[in-house]
């Protein structure tokens, strides 16, 4: 049994990354063709956009990672039921779930594989593709609204027009109440740039607003302390679901200490933490199928039925998030409700097919 599943482990894996291979091939294809639009834009040659290209595929290695191991794992057991290999086995004794215990050690491995993918290595690498992007087509970093980026700091409101790759910031205003929200000053700074854990505001006009009159005055240079930092700058570059449950996290605390709305970040969070489980799965979905060979298509069948459930997962998983975003729905909800899912229809395929 131990060679058995050794040899199970090492073909399923081959499978899966054969997929994972001609499916990243695919994403960075679509990838080229969408960059070559920008193409000449600054100094944004066909060497950046190959640089961006080959930058984006530690996060479309996190994207692909669960249907790779589905369709990889349905085809490598389809070349097992041609063989007949896996009928002697049942016949022999073996049962589904004893089958089942190697395809789950498959699921762990590419689970890690997903986790460590999405939060060390395709944070920063996408995070750096935005970033080279950016300063190669003198870009500015994308906002939230028209007039820029809002921030609530405390008792005061500030309104950043852009920011710089850099973490530079252009056209910062900055708007300071009192404890009854009583609009006390207003600082207007050409530049930013953080400095020794402060920011160097330049060309700054500052008005304040007394009970019974205005004063204006103009500085070079500013001061100016404040819980704003490049670092929560920098998840401008990277959208929530790609950016690591460690910085979600610290970014979710923040919105919530201002008492904005955390719903997409809480989403991607939980499925952070979800979407490694699904490898695991996958594996137990595509197990049932193995032994569908005789009714079913040959190998070819297996390979397009694997690409449509996945293609289905990611559907649902897009679904849930927007739903759940509508509505309102727990985080933990729309997060997971899809995974469960597909593990209950393949459980559900495992004890069907153990039963006959």
């Amino acid at each position: 049994m131990k060679l058995f599943s050794r040899y199970l482990f090492q073909e399923i894996v081959y499978s899966v990354v054969l997929m994972m291979v001609a499916l990243l091939a695919l994403f960075a294809f679509f990838d080229l063709i969408q960059e070559l639009e920008s193409l000449g834009k600054g100094t944004y040659g066909l060497g950046q956009i190959l640089l961006f290209v080959l930058l984006s595929i530690p996060g479309h290695v996190y994207e692909v990672v669960p249907v790779a191991v589905l369709i990889g794992t349905m085809y490598a057991l389809a070349q097992f039921g041609r063989n007949s290999e896996l009928v002697v086995l049942r016949t022999s004794g073996i049962s589904m779930l004893q089958l089942a215990r190697p395809l789950v050690a498959v699921g762990l491995l590419f689970a890690g594989v997903t986790f460590l993918g999405g939060e060390l290595i395709a944070p920063l690498s996408e995070k750096s593709a935005q970033r080279m992007r950016i300063m190669a087509t003198d870009s500015v970093v994308a906002q939230d609204f028209r007039s820029g980026m809002w921030v609530k700091d405390g008792n005061s409101f500030i309104n950043i027009q852009d920011v710089l790759p850099d973490a530079g910031l252009l056209n910062v205003h900055i708007y300071e109440f009192d404890q009854d929200f009583h609009l006390r000053t207003i600082s207007n700074a050409k530049t930013a740039n953080y400095v020794g854990g402060h920011w160097n505001l330049h060309e700054v006009t500052q008005t304040g607003f007394a009970d019974k009159s205005i004063r204006s005055q103009y500085y070079d240079k500013a001061k100016w302390q404040s819980v704003i930092q490049p670092e929560l700058l920098s998840v401008l570059l990277v959208v929530p679901e790609k950016m690591s449950a460690w910085n979600l996290y610290f970014y979710i605390q923040h919105l919530s200490q201002n008492h904005q709305k955390t719903t997409r970040h809480q989403i991607a969070l939980w499925s952070k933490m979800v979407y490694p489980v699904a490898c695991i799965v996958m594996v137990v979905l595509a197990l049932p199928f193995g032994f569908l060979q005789q009714r079913a298509g040959g190998i070819s069948a297996k390979i397009s039925m694997g690409i449509m459930l996945g293609i289905s997962y990611q559907v649902l998983n897009r679904l849930f998030v927007h739903l759940g975003l509508l509505n309102d729905w727990p985080p933990s909800v729309s997060a997971t409700v899809p995974t469960l899912l597909f593990l209950v229809a393949g459980v559900g395929m495992l004890l069907w097919n153990e039963r006959r």
